[in-house]
């Protein structure tokens, strides 16, 4: 082997240092306007962006809901479930504050626009007054948020650990909050 080919291989090698690539490492500190988006991200961040927004819309339109079941439901049998409406509500305020934190992170606006959010939610609104009507809503919009974040989480792949594990911890609590609607439907 020449020197001329053996240069190229000895560059690689000392940037790779520990296994880490040194290079990309130093070159993630240029560009700080970008924030936290370093060139190694991988991932389609307007098309990440758009997903978190659709899901933004999504938890939004949840709180609202679960909202409006809370302040109309009524009756002494019915306190218990008027408080899980609560605390769903306050979950999935939190996973929208979450949704944009991450919007953000990633350079992008998050969408509050209530002239589009039923559009763009993949859950619908309800304004049912019958308790068992309400849950089962409740229950529908929880199973169509655990598969929206299921094929979230499929095309986003490995390509942004972080926007990824997000996803996976906000899917986990709606599987719970779909299990604590089908306890009560039961009933």
């Amino acid at each position: 082997m020449d020197q001329q080919e053996k240069q190229p291989k000895q560059d690689a090698q000392r940037s790779m240092q520990h296994g880490f690539d040194v290079a990309a490492i130093r070159k993630a500190a240029a560009n700080l306007d970008d924030g936290a988006v370093t060139d190694g991200y991988a991932a389609d961040r307007v098309a990440v962006i758009k997903m978190l927004n659709d899901a933004l819309a999504t938890e939004l339109l949840c709180v609202l809901r679960y909202k409006r079941h809370y302040y109309t439901v009524t009756g002494r049998a019915n306190a218990g479930v008027k408080a899980e409406f609560l605390q769903h509500a306050l979950e999935e305020q939190g996973h929208a504050d979450s949704l944009a934190e991450r919007i953000v992170q990633l350079n992008g606006e998050p969408d509050f626009n209530p002239a589009t959010l039923t559009e763009r939610s993949h859950a619908q609104y309800d304004d049912s007054l019958d308790v068992n009507a309400m849950v089962r809503a409740n229950l529908i919009a929880e199973r169509v948020a655990i598969e929206s974040y299921r094929q979230m989480i499929d095309a986003i792949g490995h390509t942004d650990p972080t926007t990824r594990a997000l996803l996976i911890s906000i899917m986990a609590v709606e599987e719970e909050h779909a299990d604590d609607m089908a306890d009560l439907l039961s009933k």
